[in-house]
């Protein structure tokens, strides 16, 4: 068997979702958070492509809160991580938003008066 490979596509209504190719039979997929384990992952056979499978990972809103919350995809059978994916949320992310933007208006700011001091010094 080839080795497979878990492509995530998006998060939608609460749900990650992926393509997952290299296995010729529905693979057992497990899905852990914090380690333990996330309940609802469906695997599909894709209708369109064959030989790949669509996960669906439904993200529990009673794991949902302030900060970064992490889920490891793995193939049940052997342990072996297939992917991951992050859910950040809350306020210290605003916050790092908003210091990260005004890093880029001050960096920004000093290219553009480097720039026209460029300018005026090579006319």
């Amino acid at each position: 068997m080839s080795e497979m490979k878990l492509t995530g596509t998006r998060i939608v209504a609460g749900v990650w979702e992926g393509i997952l190719t290299g296995a010729k039979t529905p693979p057992g997929i497990a899905v852990t958070h914090l380690s333990g384990p996330v309940d609802g992952v469906s695997v599909a056979p894709d209708p369109g492509h064959a030989g790949q499978f669509l996960v669906r990972v439904p993200i529990p809103v009673s794991l949902l809160g302030e900060g970064i919350q992490a889920f490891v995809i793995s193939d049940a059978a052997t342990g072996a991580q297939l992917a991951r994916f992050t859910v950040v949320m809350g306020q210290p992310l605003d916050e790092d938003i908003r210091s990260e933007m005004a890093l880029l208006r001050a960096e920004l700011d000093l290219l553009k008066r480097a720039f026209r001091r460029h300018c005026v010094e090579t006319m």
